[in-house]
C-alpha cells in the first residue's frame, strides 16, 4: 500500500500523523481515499474541480507528477508520496 507523507503544516487535518498509508492505484485514487479518511484536508490539498491545488507539489517516490501524468499517474505498491507545498517568500532587498 502506497506511504503519503504528510507535511507539518497539514499535519493538524491527519491527527498530527506524519505518514499515512492509503490505497489506490493513481494519485486520483489515494487522494480521494486520502480525503475519504480526513475530510478536513480536503480544502488544502484540492481545488473546488478536486484538482491538487497548484501551489501542492506531488511526488511519486522521486518523480513529480508534473512531469508524469497528473493526477492520472500510476502508483506501484510500495510507492512514497510525498505532499510538499510550495514556500513563498525570499530575500527582500532594501534599496
Amino acid at each position: 500500500m502506497p506511504t503519503v507523507l504528510i507535511p507539518t503544516p497539514l499535519r493538524k487535518f491527519t491527527n498530527h500523523t506524519s505518514k499515512v498509508d492509503i490505497s489506490g492505484g493513481t494519485i486520483a485514487e489515494v487522494i480521494s481515499n486520502l480525503v475519504k479518511e480526513y475530510p478536513d484536508i480536503q480544502k488544502h490539498l484540492l481545488d473546488a474541480t478536486g484538482t491538487v491545488r497548484a501551489f501542492i507539489n506531488v511526488f511519486v517516490d522521486q518523480d513529480d507528477i508534473r512531469s508524469l501524468q497528473l493526477q492520472e499517474t500510476k502508483v506501484p505498491e510500495n510507492s512514497m508520496i510525498s505532499l510538499v507545498p510550495a514556500i513563498a517568500g525570499g530575500n527582500r532587498k532594501n534599496g
